[in-house]
């Protein structure tokens, strides 16, 4: 039988997320998923007049393609995939966690094929910009795991995070910190081993309130692409190409990453030495969950939690908040200011916005937690 819950998350995807509407069509792409959520996600588009296309993926297949990448390979798989795409209203990728490390033994030159010509073409240019769309994990063991917590109290979180939230008025409690952030020029943020500066000036803020990911709440922006100047120190870690990242820091002059440590430092500059872009930050934004306040090191939790922060390498999003930054890469890399994470301040233009992970100022002050728990 079919976990009840799955009809309220459902719901949630088709009816608020991308907003159904008769007529439209619906990519549904499952990843290692169970199929009773699947046909429950199909019959909910369907009740709401849609036209779902469907295609069941799995890790383990999806690795072998990676190994045998070749450039030839990944754009026969992309040309199919971008037409596909091109037909499409409404994208929802629901992606389940087989094994968080199965793509470690990837080598990077084979995922760099991968992100150029086939993730970069079909979703970063065509998805994201010409779709309503929304992606977000399911749960499963390996997320309880990474989470540090027991199945069932991973699941009780898990759909709590998801639909207990009133995301309508989220959404709106967002709309004055838009406005102020609109209005910023100036940006500063200060914590152990940070102190950067740069501007976000004419460079629109987005506020991201479940139409995008599930779960979501955050509001982003982009950074003058050459603005930047000083030190970041992440707290949270970060897998990419199948190795988790911890205490990454990066140095900036002008704009570029021109240092960049973490536990494995090789590793990471080979990630940023992808292209031209990925040496640049893409991505500014303020995360504000009010159920979320651990790392799990999977970024659709990570980049919304409560008193955090992310800074992202790579492509910016062109048709929302561009600073022109262009990349097979877009990393969203987190830290947390929280008290208990060791703190920090975010100014714009010389006003206290937030300290220790609490919005002080009175435009942000719908943001924190009591504001938005609808438990």
């Amino acid at each position: 039988m079919a976990d009840p819950r799955y009809r309220d998350l459902a719901r949630v995807l088709v009816r608020y997320s991308t907003a159904v509407k008769p007529g439209d069509k619906v990519l549904v792409e499952a990843f290692d998923i169970p199929p009773e959520f699947t046909a429950v996600l199909v019959q909910e588009i369907c009740e709401a007049g849609g036209f779902p296309v469907l295609e069941m993926k799995t890790q383990q297949v999806q690795r072998k393609l990676f190994l045998n990448a070749t450039e030839g390979r990944m754009k026969l798989i992309a040309d199919c995939e971008l037409y596909r795409m091109k037909q499409m209203d409404c994208y929802m990728g629901v992606r389940g966690i087989f094994n968080a490390k199965e793509m470690s033994d990837v080598p990077g030159d084979q995922m760099e094929l991968y992100e150029k010509f086939w993730l970069k073409p079909v979703h970063l240019e065509q998805r994201v910009a010409h779709t309503r769309w929304v992606v977000l994990r399911f749960p499963s063991p390996q997320m309880a795991q990474m989470a540090k917590m027991s199945l069932e109290a991973f699941e009780d979180f898990y759909y709590k995070v998801c639909t207990k939230v009133d995301w309508a008025k989220a959404s709106k409690s967002q709309d004055p910190v838009v406005e102020f952030m609109n209005k910023t020029d100036r940006v500063h943020i200060k914590g152990p081993g940070t102190d950067l500066r740069f501007s976000i000036k004419g460079i629109p803020a987005v506020k991201c309130d479940g139409h995008m990911n599930i779960p979501d709440l955050e509001i982003f922006t982009a950074p003058v692409r050459d603005s930047i100047e000083g030190t970041l120190q992440y707290n949270a870690p970060s897998s990419n190409r199948g190795f988790t990242f911890e205490n990454v820091r990066f140095r900036f002059a002008k704009g570029k990453i021109v240092e960049a440590t973490a536990n494995d430092t090789v590793r990471l500059n080979k990630i940023l030495d992808t292209d031209e872009g990925a040496r640049y930050i893409g991505e500014f934004a303020l995360g504000f969950h009010p159920y979320i306040e651990e790392a799990m090191d999977d970024i659709l939790f990570d980049e919304k939690i409560a008193g955090s922060f992310h800074f992202t390498p790579g492509n910016a999003y062109e048709n929302d908040a561009d600073n022109g930054n262009r990349s097979a890469i877009h990393w969203d890399l987190v830290c947390i200011q929280r008290p208990e994470k060791g703190g920090g301040e975010i100014w714009f233009d010389d006003q206290l916005i937030r300290k220790d992970g609490r919005f002080v100022h009175k435009a942000f002050e719908g943001l924190n937690p009591e504001n938005l728990r609808l438990e």
